[in-house]
């Protein structure tokens, strides 16, 4: 177990989607600044509610041991990344696009310090590739943050072909301070958690569209027979089903055919059944915002 290393006084975050605004959420609990870099100006308010909710909710259920003004006192909203001058750390968590992962990194890069780490927290994209984009990559690494993040317990700490083993080493304590466990993996394809989330995801919608059974009943026997948290197509509707097709093809081109993604979910991604977000994946999701019509299974959400 890493022994926690205290964060950096003023951290940041870019893209204030549902995964930047909880990973904010987590650095303020750890009772640093917080810099949140939205782009979209008109997103930008939804962002900082994002995270004035998270912070409340933390409040309600005893967790938070400040006043919320008080944590929402140091979160700072910004439009461009100027605003990351003097953060010692600094996660990039827009959408799964190399390009633009790339892009944000470089604006990064010129708006932090050379001490500065800066992190993605892609899923699945390679670590080293993205750390190409910098003038010193040994500052980069992947923080993989799972979803929802204030609840999760797990961090992948991604080393690239460049990374600084000191970096590595600084990461790992800061995880331990937001009393996650890190775990380190090397830059491979998928890194460990999506590789393996996704052959299981894989297989369960290949056994939908040959019939073997129910998306129900294959939950249920993954939930009851081996006490996963959810089931591998429930989980499918939440991470969304074109999340999980954009990271399969991506392991497919490099890991092979065995990652090829079956007929149904490219058919259901065509049709716009992308799970929860869409209203319809693998469950019906228009009733519920909170749970699909299905038997109860145990709660818990991570991202592929």
């Amino acid at each position: 177990m890493s022994a926690p290393v205290p964060l950096p006084p003023r951290s940041g975050v870019v893209g204030g989607g549902r995964m930047g605004a909880g990973i904010a959420h987590a650095l303020l609990l750890a009772g640093g600044e917080v810099v949140l870099v939205e782009a979209d100006a008109d997103a930008a308010p939804a962002a900082r509610q994002r995270v004035v909710d998270a912070v409340r909710r933390s409040a309600e259920r005893g967790t938070l041991h400040a006043a919320v003004d008080d944590v929402v006192a140091r979160l700072e909203v910004a439009a461009a990344a100027d605003a990351l001058t003097g953060c010692g750390l600094v996660v990039e968590a827009v959408p799964e696009d190399v390009d633009l992962k790339a892009r944000v990194f470089t604006a990064v890069e010129a708006a932090v310090g050379d001490d500065a780490v800066i992190a993605t927290n892609t899923s699945s994209l390679p670590i080293t590739r993205l750390a190409g984009a910098l003038r010193r990559p040994e500052r980069a690494l992947g923080l993989h943050f799972f979803n929802p993040v204030p609840a999760s317990l797990l961090v992948e700490v991604v080393v690239g072909e460049a990374t600084d083993p000191a970096v590595v080493e600084r990461a790992t304590g800061w995880v331990a301070t937001l009393g996650k466990t890190p775990v380190v993996v090397r830059d491979a394809p998928g890194f460990a958690s999506s590789r393996l989330g996704l052959a299981l995801g894989l297989e369960a919608i290949r056994m939908v569209q040959e019939g073997v059974a129910s998306p129900e009943d294959i939950d249920a026997a993954m939930t009851l027979g081996y006490k996963h948290p959810t089931g591998p197509l429930r989980l499918t509707d939440l991470v969304g089903l074109d999340v999980r097709l954009g990271i399969a093809r991506h392991l497919a081109s490099t890991l092979g055919p065995r990652f090829e993604p079956p007929d149904l979910l490219v058919d259901k991604v065509a049709r716009g059944e992308l799970g929860r977000k869409s209203g319809r994946g693998f469950y019906d999701w228009s009733m519920s915002t909170a749970a699909p019509r299905t038997r109860p299974t145990s709660a818990g959400e991570e991202d592929s």
